[in-house]
């Protein structure tokens, strides 16, 4: 099906922004997607009632978008969820408030759908605001083996190792377009019809895992999703985030859930082992190397890893599993 016109009234892609407490942020985002953006497209904002006068300001500046002001925090997946509701492009576009738009990105990363429409989940390429890689914009699914280089330490002595950093693609730059095995949410293209066929993220995932699950659910379906080098963005990351420590100790309970849901029987038992002493040995390799080199990094990441370790009863089971109403299914899509 070819795309519309420039001047369509009818939008390509929805682009969805959840904001919280990121109002300069969320506002350069905003500026960005109408600066760098042609391919006709609508914009749905949902920010989850945040303190710091982002609704207002977004109101203000950006008027003809659609702003959903909640009065609760629905964090990320329910606000994607409520956000989907009011698409009405062919495209949805998950885009982190925390994000700028470079290079008419979403642009290509359309392109790049409308060229390999066997992946049904696309993504690109996310740098810091100093250009460096940010090598967070897609990562493998998760492995026994990448567990375990994970929780010695191996996976970060080793940073550029494909064999030793698997779930991260060690040593490869984004420079190449690939399949990978989950793209991140931060910049994440779905047909919305196919995202209505996996009824949106499954809300048992509270924060983090959420596109790792639904990539999952869409490899069942036949999708195989892949990033290009072409589209380009800034992610500045965790922008929303308070403490290093609690984001590890959500990663870990979605890492749980997802080693609990979808690794086969045989390595699940030593999968979760491992991720749950993983607080417990990266602290004391942090000690370890803190008497070693006196090295101030390390004695933070003995102390980080050690507040996670002391609130292991948190996340040490995973997320509750909680019922996943499926959104209505496009007909005409098989």
């Amino acid at each position: 099906m070819p795309l519309p016109a420039a001047d369509s009234p009818h939008p390509v892609v929805s682009i969805l922004v959840i904001s919280y407490n990121t109002r300069e942020m969320t506002l350069d985002c905003l500026r960005s997607i109408a600066e760098q953006t042609t391919v006709p497209h609508e914009v749905i904002v949902v920010d989850n009632n945040s303190p710091d006068g982002s609704a207002a300001a977004i109101a203000e500046a950006f008027p003809d978008l659609r702003l959903i002001a909640a009065d609760v925090n629905h964090g990320f997946a329910k606000g994607n969820n409520i956000a989907a509701q009011y698409a009405q492009g062919r495209y949805l576009l998950l885009l982190n408030p925390d994000t700028v738009v470079l290079d008419h990105a979403i642009d290509r990363l359309v392109a790049f759908a409308e060229r390999a429409p066997e992946a049904r989940i696309w993504g690109g390429r996310t740098v810091y605001a100093d250009g460096s890689l940010n090598a967070g914009s897609c990562n493998g699914l998760q492995t026994l083996w990448g567990v375990f280089c994970r929780t010695t330490g191996l996976a970060t002595a080793f940073p550029d190792s494909g064999w030793l950093n698997p779930d991260e693609y060690g040593g490869w730059d984004r420079s190449t377009e690939r399949e990978v095995g989950y793209v991140c949410g931060c910049f994440f293209l779905i047909e919305r019809r196919f995202w209505s066929r996996l009824g949106g993220f499954d809300l048992t995932f509270v924060m983090y895992g959420e596109e790792t699950d639904m990539c999952h659910r869409a490899r069942a379906l036949g999708a195989r999703p892949r990033i290009t080098p072409e589209a380009t963005i800034v992610h500045y990351v965790g922008a929303s985030s308070k403490r290093r420590s609690s984001k590890d100790a959500l990663v870990l309970k979605a890492q749980v859930t997802l080693a609990k849901r979808y690794m086969p029987p045989w390595r699940r038992g030593p999968a979760i082992f491992l991720l749950r002493v993983r607080p417990l040995v990266r602290k004391l390799l942090g000690e370890a190397a803190a008497r070693v080199g006196g090295s101030a990094g390390a004695r933070e990441t003995s102390r980080r890893w050690g507040e996670v370790w002391r609130d292991r009863a948190a996340w040490r089971d995973g997320f509750p599993p909680l019922p996943h109403p499926a959104l209505p299914t496009d007909p005409q899509r098989p």
